[in-house]
């Protein structure tokens, strides 16, 4: 009789550098804007998504974190823990280029390890350089596309029934001799309500199916701040030069020539199952709007019955009256915002195509947001946008001191900075058309896992521009930091602690700078030190959270319910005890 847990396919999620325990690099303020660290644990979401979807179909999906099992456990053995594994094919996620020198790594090690195993890859990244992907001797496929749950069940059913692979949708393989074959790239789904994305239910059942919470958190600090998220569409309808997820580079790399959204009714139950197990924040990822105002307002109906308790956060890529900001109010008691204006520059924004409006009305629609009882709104900046010089940066904290003298009064408002960095997207408009000013020194996929392997961040980074060198990008990215810590402080946004903690990891990445290239070897406290929060404090970022976590009787049964189709078992006789149990944390 088959194994009924026996997996099909493990997912593994690999740390940015592989032997980053090892290795002394000053890997700079990459993360600091992210909820990850600089080793990139947080996993995409597209995970979840295969895993719930092929879970469904009858296969054994596991998904193990690699980079946060690493981070969280100075002892973990990676070899050790992969030599133990057993599976017909393993799927590494490519999907942000800072990972391929570990999700190459850990690929070659599955190969070595298991050199009977498929090794499969896939992802945005992975999608652009699929051809020189499957040219490895230990990568035997990759899956093409944004949406690539329907593809990977096709390729797992002709692997199981040794079926032609010529008809597998998206995929890209390589015949006995080591030619590659890329079939059509044809599965690109028009809507997303097939799938659950992220795949909640999939991870509350995997917890028990598979024994391991460890292997699926998404983040090294997530247990103590679970914030979820909302994805509200594969794709995007706007066309950031230097975002490889922008309309152009979706229709390059995905053939996708609209985004595929997921309807409210789908985004609002996911918002119930949020609500079933934690009381922290819930991202939506695009403006709500980005689908039209009819979509929008029929999500914010639902949320409005619901009311949920769980406060929301809400991107803006246009600007917003105050019949949206009412519409928000009435839906959801507490919710925040999100602004990524990039520059303080109008000819900045119009070049790069975020946020073309006048400063005029960007102004009016934070001042709109706040009337309305935006609990918090964040306006972020980026160093080394197109045509952008040293003294174009330094005005961003200028920009920010102004808005924090209009908008900061009651501590709402909070403008953060960070670098474009550790590269420039493959597949966007700043990295295939030369004339917005970016000088490459990364083209290829294995030009890119070179330049990982750096020591410094200032020769990891894959680009210069006709604004600023390296160098220069490099010191006006702590220049602007230190302007704007001092900014917050003065004008009582942070405490003296979090002030002071910023200068002195400031002060350590500086240090890091003036010592490159006269010693071999970094000092490790000195990294500790500048490897994270040179932009801003650990928690700025965090929206306050009490009792994270909430279980209570309707999750208890859900997820027992869940393991009766999985396994078989009588479980469902177990969700009777936990009948009215609420057991809050």
């Amino acid at each position: 009789m088959r194994n009924p847990f026996r997996r099909d396919l493990i997912l593994l999620h690999a740390p940015a550098i592989n032997d980053f325990r090892t290795r002394d690099a000053f890997l700079g303020p990459v993360a600091d804007a992210v909820p990850s660290t600089a080793i990139f644990e947080m996993y995409p979401v597209g995970l979840t998504s295969i895993a719930g979807f092929l879970e469904r179909n009858h296969y054994n999906v596991e998904i193990v974190n690699l980079a946060y099992r690493m981070l969280q456990d100075p002892d973990f053995d990676l070899e050790r823990y992969l030599a133990r594994l057993s599976s017909p094919v393993f799927g590494i996620d490519l999907h942000w280029l800072p990972h391929v020198q570990g999700a190459l790594s850990v690929a070659e090690v599955v190969k070595r390890l298991h050199p009977d195993s498929r090794v499969l890859v896939g992802g945005l990244s992975a999608s652009y350089y699929h051809e020189e992907l499957a040219r490895y001797p230990f990568v035997d496929f990759v899956l093409r596309g944004d949406s690539t749950e329907e593809p990977t069940r096709q390729l797992l059913q002709a692997l199981r029934e040794d079926g032609p692979l010529e008809k597998v949708a998206n995929l890209t393989w390589k015949h006995a001799d080591g030619s590659v074959v890329v079939n059509p790239l044809t599965y690109v789904p028009a809507d997303l309500d097939g799938v659950d994305v992220p795949a909640y239910g999939y991870l509350m059942r995997s917890v028990f199916k598979y024994r391991s919470l460890r292997n699926l958190v998404p983040c090294l600090e997530w247990l103590r701040y679970p914030i979820t998220l909302l994805l509200t569409a594969r794709g995007c309808t706007e066309n950031c030069a230097i975002c490889g997820g922008s309309q152009s580079a979706y229709r390059s790399i995905c053939h996708r020539q609209l985004p595929a959204f997921r309807s409210p009714e789908k985004l609002a139950a996911d918002v119930d199952t949020i609500a079933s197990f934690s009381r922290a924040p819930i991202f939506t990822v695009h403006d709500p709007r980005m689908g039209g105002m009819s979509r929008a307002k029929r999500f914010f109906a639902l949320l409005e019955v619901r009311q949920p308790s769980n406060e929301m956060v809400f991107e803006l890529y246009y600007p917003a009256s105050d019949d949206f900001f009412a519409m928000i109010r009435r839906s959801v008691p507490t919710w925040s915002i999100e602004i990524t204006l990039e520059s303080p520059d109008e000819g900045h924004r119009r070049v790069n195509g975020k946020w073309p409006w006048p400063n005029a009305v960007v102004e009016d629609t934070i001042a709109r947001a706040l009337a309305h009882g935006c609990r918090k709104l964040d306006v972020f900046f980026i160093v080394g946008l197109p045509h952008q010089r040293y003294q174009d940066a330094l005005a961003i904290a200028d920009y920010c001191e102004h808005l924090v003298r209009r908008f900061g009064a009651d501590g709402r408002l909070r403008p953060f900075v960070a670098p474009l960095g550790p590269f420039l997207d493959p597949g966007s408009r700043a990295f295939e058309q030369a004339e917005l000013g970016y000088t490459l020194f990364c083209r290829s996929l294995e030009d890119h896992r070179r330049a990982s392997l750096n020591t410094g961040w200032q020769q990891i980074l894959s680009y210069e521009t006709d604004g600023m060198t390296r160098g220069e990008i490099v010191r006006a990215t702590y220049a602007v930091a230190e302007r704007l810590n001092d900014i917050k402080h003065r004008n009582h946004l942070i405490d003296d602690e979090t002030f002071q903690g910023v200068s002195a990891r400031l002060q350590a990445a500086r240090q890091l700078l003036a010592e490159a290239g006269q010693t071999h070897r970094f000092s490790h406290a000195a990294l500790e030190l500048a490897n994270h929060g040179t932009m801003f404090g650990d928690d700025e970022l965090k929206w306050p959270v009490r009792h994270a976590f909430r279980v209570g009787g309707t999750l208890m049964r859900y997820l027992l319910m869940g393991l009766v189709h999985e396994t078989g078992h009588t479980a469902a006789r177990l969700a009777g005890r936990y009948d009215g149990a609420a057991l809050n944390g």
